[in-house]
């Protein structure tokens, strides 16, 4: 079956099989985040994006091949709130940005910054550095060699808007513009969002609402 993205709370997760990489999106409660495994093809090593919470869901997701490394992508609790049991239970590194690792409870053994490269086995990320919905959000960028790209963007991105900037209007300027240098300005049409909440999107859809965003503020 088509890989659509669209995941709730209790319900199977989606698959994304692409060359190098397994994508596996599901949605965990109460605040209904998501969180992906990714699987690299080649040496089956896998990766977490936000151990938002419902370890016993996240593990079924992991199954028996282990975790290596587990990344949160900003500080706020919804996406951490597994991230402790997880860990214990598997030996997991973790990884965050460098502005937002001191508030999030668990231990950083990886503090990332702009352009760093994030392994999964063989298959390569990019980290980005958003700044506005928190200090140290990061954004992750897979440039398919065979495809499109696919980027991981936390709370930073959705489908009809940045993330919450709390009506702080630097905050929302600060955001809108590193979306826009950093993920809008590099990525073509077709590149994959994968959001913290919610459902999937493309920057294709997005970007002729960029204006729009930006005269609204927020």
């Amino acid at each position: 079956m088509a890989y659509h993205g669209q995941v709730k709370v209790g319900g199977s997760p989606d698959v994304r099989e692409l060359a190098h990489v397994i994508i596996t999106k599901v949605a965990v409660g109460p605040m209904d985040n998501n969180a992906y495994v990714l699987r690299c093809r080649a040496t089956d090593e896998q990766f977490l994006i936000d151990a938002a919470n419902d370890a016993h869901t996240l593990r079924s997701v992991i199954g028996e091949g282990g975790l290596a490394s587990v990344l949160t992508t900003h500080q706020h609790g919804d996406h951490w709130q597994a991230l402790g049991a997880v860990v214990a239970a598997t030996g997991a590194r973790t990884l965050a940005g460098r502005e937002d690792a001191p508030g999030i409870p668990v231990p950083t053994d990886v503090l990332l910054d702009d352009g760093d490269t994030v392994r999964v086995g063989r298959v390569e990320l990019t980290a980005r550095h958003l700044v506005g919905h928190t200090p140290g959000s990061i954004a992750l960028v897979y440039d398919d060699p065979q495809g499109h790209p696919h980027v991981f963007t936390g709370d930073c991105l959705f489908p009809g808007g940045v993330g919450n900037t709390h009506n702080d209007p630097e905050a929302f300027r600060s955001l809108l513009s590193d979306v826009e240098t950093k993920i809008f300005d590099p990525l073509p049409d077709e590149t994959w969002v994968y959001p913290g909440h919610g459902n999937d999107t493309t920057l294709g859809a997005e970007r002729p609402h960029l204006a729009q965003w930006r005269e609204r503020g927020w």
